[in-house]
């Protein structure tokens, strides 16, 4: 893993990044370039010293004779003289009739693959365990009663060319060097003017106030400028994000400074009081205030902790029939005594769900108290298998088709007879989205217009 992540170079800068994938491809090139002038360097060097052999050999050949029936030459001393440069090579030669056979020479060189009369032929030779570069002409000597062909073979040891091979490879080298460090120099040169805008961005970012979200202006290339939109719309759902902060917390302080403006009221209120009677009616309304002040605070802390993408809990499977039974039964006491009938209906085999199960049973509670709190005399909760569903229907007023999408917001309340705090489907909306469920609000009993109730449908994906 660890090497992997040093191969796709992610914990380098992009400074770095861009220097390793111009500098690589640019390495490579200069030993291309390098291997290329090497084996240039010798073919030039083999070029010019296989002509040498050649004008040798002619010369060489200019001097063959006949003498006594035989095939003989006098060796002129320009013809090796040709041969010789600093590097004080060895040169030998010798003279071959037509059968092959040694006429003179000052050693016995091998023959190499014809290359027809009057051409030379070379090639590399290992001769008593020396190296050397051979060079053969075949030629033809003519008489007015006689025709034979002979071969002169001439070879030369490697240091002149090596010499002269390594000669022309420095210069090379030389060339390649400079040219490679120049365009380094361009390279880095190019790339610190090309991250500037970068550079400026980064700048334009850290110098902001971070109490602002107020859009960037500042001139880009394209590639930047794109980053740049995709941070203004970013600034700008923030924008949003932080209107609707503003504007829950307004709400929420507005709904616990009035009844806690009540409570000090009614406290004030009973203190002036001496009738025992008085104090126990105060008692009482202060209670009724605390417990739903309480509620609300539960159900506003419930909200910060559902919209708080940092705390996204891990999902595991759940048994929705079970959860279902739990919460009935945890509510169906304190339901029982206001004259509530609260009822469940599910299968009798598991129904397994992908969810947090807290979650869930927050979802079903606050559709069971909302309904409650609204008027309803009789709740269902059910649970129903392919499709996988949660329902929640009660027998109260119901909310207009009009109004359905209002109530998912906080403190929107479609009723203000009820008790309830607006946060209640809200919440419940919030946990739909998180765990990409339906959540679909029907009238309950279309036939009963006075108290046509509510159905709140909660529609669980069909992969889990």
């Amino acid at each position: 893993m660890t090497l992997l992540r040093r191969w796709r170079l992610s914990h380098l800068s992009l400074y770095r990044r861009l220097m390793i994938w111009l500098f690589c491809p640019l390495a490579m090139l200069v030993a291309i370039m390098l291997l290329q002038a090497w084996f240039a360097s010798r073919e030039a060097a083999d070029r010019a010293f296989d002509r040498l052999l050649d004008a040798a050999s002619l010369s060489i050949a200019e001097q063959v004779r006949w003498q006594q029936s035989r095939l003989w030459m006098d060796l002129p001393p320009s013809a090796l003289e040709m041969l010789a440069t600093d590097a004080e090579e060895r040169v030998f030669y010798a003279l071959y009739d037509a059968q092959g056979h040694f006429v003179t020479g000052n050693r016995s060189l091998p023959s190499l693959p014809s290359a027809g009369v009057g051409q030379m032929s070379y090639g590399d030779v290992l001769s008593r365990g020396m190296p050397l570069r051979l060079g053969v002409l075949r030629s033809r000597l003519e008489g007015w009663d006689r025709s034979d062909r002979f071969e002169v073979r001439v070879a030369q040891s490697l240091e002149g060319r090596q010499a002269l091979a390594n000669q022309l490879f420095l210069a090379s080298l030389v060339n390649i060097v400079i040219i490679a460090v120049l365009a380094m120099g361009v390279v880095l040169l190019s790339a610190r003017f090309a991250l500037e805008p970068l550079t400026r961005l980064r700048r334009a970012i850290r110098q902001r106030d971070p109490r602002t979200l107020a859009p960037l202006e500042l001139a880009l290339p394209r590639e930047l400028a794109e980053l740049r939109q995709a941070l203004n719309e970013l600034l700008a759902r923030m924008r949003r994000v932080r209107a609707n902060q503003e504007r829950f917390i307004g709400d929420a302080s507005h709904q616990l400074r009035t009844p806690l403006a009540g409570l000090s009221a009614r406290a004030e209120l009973a203190i002036r009081q001496s009738e025992p009677a008085a104090w126990r009616d105060a008692l009482v309304t202060m209670h009724g205030t605390a417990t739903k002040t309480a509620r609300l605070a539960g159900q506003l802390l419930s909200m910060t902790r559902l919209n708080n993408p940092e705390a996204a809990p891990a999902r595991r499977s759940v048994d929705l029939a079970a959860l279902a039974q739990r919460c009935v039964r945890e509510s169906f006491a304190r339901h029982y005594r206001h004259g509530i009938d609260l009822g469940v209906e599910v299968p009798d085999h598991p129904v397994m769900v992908s969810a947090t199960d807290w979650q869930l049973e927050e979802a079903l509670n606050n559709l069971i108290e909302n309904a409650a709190l609204y008027g309803a005399r009789q709740i269902t909760v059910q649970v129903t298998d392919a499709p996988t569903r949660l329902i929640v229907t009660d027998d109260g007023p119901g909310i207009p088709e009009s109004q359905r999408l209002l109530v998912l917001r906080p403190f929107h309340r479609g009723q203000e007879t009820g008790d309830g705090t607006g946060l209640g489907l809200a919440i419940v909306d919030s946990i739909a989205r998180a765990h990409d469920t339906r959540l679909l609000l029907q009238t309950a009993n279309p036939d009963h217009p006075e108290r046509p109730g509510l159905c709140v449908v909660l529609i669980f994906p069909t992969d889990h």
